[in-house]
């Protein structure tokens, strides 16, 4: 038994408990009878958190789809279905077909059962035989909290498991949790067990089961850095970063580049970047690829022309994040044969043979569309073909290394270290160029949070997360660390100056390097909702994504309430 839809199926047995108005799901599918029911076996352990993925497959899609429709990254198509067309212009009804919040609960009422009936006190030879199960589970039911109460805002906080109709009721009947509420209880819940192993159920349908798992730091830095708690976030981020049994590097050979300054086509571009490289993933949520095997991925079919949507495609990148592409100034380090002196040419910013060959080169490398020629007007399927490379038949990414580099940058420039943030950039996190780019204030301000182990991380494997794009950018002359536009009196007001202007680079770099993954949105909730910020800086960018403002989206938006969706009455 390969798949994870047959693991699970071989112990499912559905009880027979009601839902609680459609939200609350009661049921557990993890053992037949809940009462002195205890997990007591590793096989039904094992068995009972791959039912619990298979789960989690349910909401898979949507996590991306309710983060990037919403967005400025994308626009819905002609071809688009009605639920897709409202989701994308908040038209959010309680019976969109993406308005499932019981599918969350579902996950939730499993982990909860999980956590509740699994043996913690077993041993064997000296080990807690389910303490890597019982930690993944808790990480599990973490993720998807966030997950919900980044769609939701406020929903039911529930940490026992619902196994009748009256606890789900009672459930609905307390104070509903905001996002900061969900984190810091969460966080509580995981720091205990933030140094445990990730489970390894070896191979299943020949993917490695350690992929299966979120990373339990990078997730609690997440949670930190939705709870404002930057200072916290940024050493999360910085300890699973630089692990010393297991670092997580940011190479430099996995980007697009021009191999030269010369001809601008693609016979001149070294495309090796690629978000499915196996020192980038983290961790993913895996999929069937039959639905005959069960849950499978709709995101190719809906982002990009497949033969089962007649090429077809729902959703394409929009007039802004090709603005922003074409925005970003490519540059390369060049010396000539007969020269010591080391030059910096930069590419064009207009005239390039393809639109996608302006600026930052990850769009191009991302997405690609093309006419047909010789097709029939009526044909049944489009005459243009579009690809998305973002997105695979058996797998949904929910951790990339990048994305959480991106992070730890936005964490340590809301803590106080701007300058260090830009270095994520610009520069890449080895101590030389950290030397450099930081000034001495800073770096004993920060401190261990911006120290990497030298003999790990180094010039030649580290570079800034701009350079996967645009070029060589620690020589970009136009990429440089922002100056408020006004005097400051002292250093303290010069760095309160600076950190909404490096946010506004890292939320950018977020969207060249992060587009079409489901971030987006949730990227400007997250900004626009701190103190210093206002609904504006979510509803410009979303209601002009045409490349036109919409007036009528755009005050819609400015009511944060319109972010949510409706829960269940």
């Amino acid at each position: 038994m390969n798949k994870i839809y047959q693991f699970f199926c071989a112990i499912c047995v559905v009880c027979a408990f009601s839902a609680c108005a459609d939200m609350l799901e009661t049921d557990s599918e993890l053992v037949e009878y809940e009462k002195d029911n205890t997990l007591n076996h590793p096989i039904d352990s094992v068995y009972s958190v791959l039912g619990i993925i298979n789960k989690i497959q349910v909401i898979a899609d949507r996590t991306v789809l309710l983060g990037e429709t919403r967005g400025d990254l994308v626009v819905t198509t002609d071809a688009a279905s009605a639920d897709l067309k409202n989701l994308a212009n908040f038209d959010l009804s309680q019976d969109n077909a993406y308005n499932q919040v019981s599918d969350y609960y579902a996950v939730i009422n499993n982990c909860n059962y999980y956590l509740a009936h699994v043996d913690t006190a077993m041993q064997r030879r000296g080990r807690y035989v389910f303490r890597e199960e019982y930690a993944a589970v808790k990480a599990f039911r973490a993720w998807t909290y966030l997950q919900l109460a980044k769609a939701y805002g406020k929903v039911p906080l529930v940490l026992t498991p619902m196994m009748t109709e009256r606890e789900a009721r009672e459930a609905l009947n307390r104070e509903y949790s905001d996002i900061k509420d969900v984190c810091n209880t969460f966080i509580d819940d995981l720091t205990p067990y933030a140094n445990v192993d990730l489970p390894n159920f070896g191979t299943i349908n020949e993917s490695s089961s350690d992929y299966f798992f979120l990373p339990m730091k990078a997730l609690l830095g997440d949670l930190c850095l939705w709870a404002e708690k930057y200072e916290d976030a940024a050493r999360w981020y910085h300890e699973y970063l630089n692990d010393r049994t297991n670092p997580v590097l940011m190479e430099y050979d996995n980007r697009v580049t021009w191999n030269s300054i010369s001809t601008f086509d693609a016979t001149n571009i070294r495309d090796a970047y690629s978000i499915w490289n196996s020192n980038e993933m983290l961790s993913y949520i895996p999929m069937e690829t039959r639905v005959f095997d069960g849950n499978v991925t709709n995101l190719r079919d809906l982002f990009s022309s497949t033969t089962a949507n007649n090429y077809y495609y729902q959703l394409t990148p929009s007039r802004s994040m090709y603005q922003l592409s074409a925005a970003q100034a490519y540059c390369i380090r060049y010396q000539a044969e007969s020269s010591t002196t080391v030059d910096t040419l930069y590419a064009p910013s207009t005239g390039l043979l393809k639109e996608t060959y302006l600026g930052d080169l990850r769009l191009y490398s991302n997405f690609n569309e093309q006419s047909l020629s010789g097709q029939d007007p009526y044909s049944e399927k489009s005459s243009l073909y579009h690809t998305i490379y973002k997105h695979q038949t058996n797998r949904v990414m929910t951790y990339r290394s990048p994305i959480v580099y991106l992070h730890y940058a936005e964490a340590l420039n809301r803590a106080g270290y701007p300058q260090s943030a830009f270095a994520v950039l610009k520069y890449g996190l080895c101590q030389d160029n950290l030397s450099k780019a930081v000034d001495v204030v800073e770096q004993g301000q920060a401190g261990d949070l911006i120290k990497f182990a030298s003999s790990v991380f180094t010039y030649s494997n580290t570079r800034g997360i701009h350079s996967r794009g645009s070029g060589d950018s620690e020589c970009n002359a136009y990429y440089v660390m922002p100056m408020p536009d006004h005097e400051c009196s002292n250093r303290k007001d010069t760095v309160e100056a600076q950190i909404p202007l490096v946010e506004d680079l890292i939320i950018n770099e977020l969207a060249l390097e992060g587009a079409f993954e489901g971030n987006r949105f949730y990227d400007l909730v997250r900004v626009a909702s701190r103190p210093d910020r206002k609904a504006s800086y979510l509803a410009d960018r979303v209601a002009a994504r045409t490349g036109k403002m919409n007036d009528e989206l755009r005050a819609k938006l400015m009511d944060k309430n319109n972010w949510f969706l409706p829960l269940p009455k």
